[in-house]
């Protein structure tokens, strides 16, 4: 809303940087609760579900503030873009509101009014243990538990390359390509056939998310996500490819998506397993800061307007990135085979201490009182 007063550069540089600071928890923050409460083949789905929400947003966005920017502008002393931060600012607000009473929380520490204490901890019960010191954030203790061991690393690695993955739709190429191209559509095809992406987007991110949840396997969308992109990047670098296939190749880039489920649900089955819930959410958070800082650069090198409508840079490097992609995958996958090989071997061995107390118990009953 503080956007709306805006008079210089300055100024909106400071609100933006607020507006950065204080939202900078929303996307890890929720992905991390929903870790704490789905167990490992249902949360795939859900990160996706989130996901496609924010998405549904976005394509009404634009719809929805030209249609107030039109209808508002001129009305009063404000103008039309005003009244569209104004208008998006007070929306924000009963939902926040609604946030702090009826957001969930952790299981062992919800106060949520909607949930009894049997479903809380049959919510506890169902997934798997936590350390006692789970929750142990003191710098030092984290700093080791986090560093020594490889899944941050190779989980800051993924996640920056599968947001490279993404840049086609991220950058908004389609919207740069169609404004270079403006004698061929008419004025409301910018806020129009855009969400053609998006929809793409929604449906491919929510289907990879039940696919995964539904066979436990993310290796064939890994597959299809990398195979897609490959396929749009050679297309686009077609120097006179039609208007059509121009179309074709933009609304494919829409699958792109299908990396979120992937990359945050294996992420957050994988740190499930630690039992280190301090970790887990300081990795997820790890992982969504180094995307922004990718695009602090990546954008402007490799997708820069001023190269619209044709990016051969940044689609060379797309074909690279998807290599690298599957590279990237195939450390993730060794890290989830490896954690298993850990819980597996920790669970023998509780068994094996649960049969020698047993045995004791056997040849000597006065253990047993």
């Amino acid at each position: 809303m503080c956007s709306a007063v805006c008079k210089t550069y300055a100024q909106l540089c400071v609100v933006r940087f607020f507006q950065g600071f204080f939202e900078s928890s929303l996307y890890s923050g929720t992905i991390y609760i929903l870790g704490s409460w789905y167990k490992p083949l249902e949360i795939a789905k859900r990160t996706a579900i989130f996901t496609a929400i924010g998405q549904i947003g976005s394509m009404f966005a634009g719809v929805m503030m030209t249609a107030m920017n039109e209808s508002l502008h001129g009305q009063t002393s404000l103008q039309g873009w005003q009244w569209v931060f104004i208008i998006n600012g007070a929306m924000g607000i009963p939902f926040g509101i609604f946030g702090l009473m009826f957001f969930p929380n952790l299981p062992e520490s919800t106060d949520a009014p909607y949930l009894s204490k049997e479903e809380i901890q049959l919510a506890i019960d169902r997934l798997p243990p936590k350390k006692d010191w789970s929750h142990d954030i003191s710098l030092k203790s984290l700093v080791k538990r986090l560093l020594a061991k490889p899944d941050v690393y190779i989980f800051t690695l993924y996640s920056v390359v599968a947001c490279a993955l993404e840049a086609i739709v991220l950058q908004g190429l389609f919207l740069l390509w169609m404004k270079a191209n403006s004698e061929k559509f008419s004025s409301y095809a910018t806020t129009t056939y855009p969400l053609g992406i998006q929809a793409v987007s929604i449906v491919s991110n929510v289907g990879a998310g039940y696919v995964i949840d539904m066979t436990n396997r993310r290796i064939p969308m890994v597959l299809l996500a990398g195979v897609l992109q490959l396929l749009v990047a050679v297309l686009l670098l077609i120097p006179n490819l039609s208007t059509a296939g121009t179309f074709f190749a933009f609304y494919l880039a829409g699958t792109s998506y299908i990396v979120n489920p992937i990359l945050y649900g294996w992420a957050s089955v994988i740190s499930q397993r630690s039992g280190d819930d301090a970790s887990r959410s300081v990795t997820l958070y790890i992982m969504s800061m180094v995307q922004s800082i990718l695009y602090t650069f990546w954008g402007i090198a490799l997708y820069p307007a001023s190269d619209a409508p044709y990016w051969k840079k940044g689609y060379i490097a797309m074909i690279v990135v998807v290599f690298a992609f599957f590279g990237a995958t195939a450390a993730v996958h060794w890290l989830d085979q490896r954690s298993q090989k850990i819980e597996s071997n920790a669970d023998e061995e509780i068994t094996h201490m649960s049969e020698r107390m047993n045995d004791r118990n056997r040849k000597d009953p006065r253990l047993v009182d």
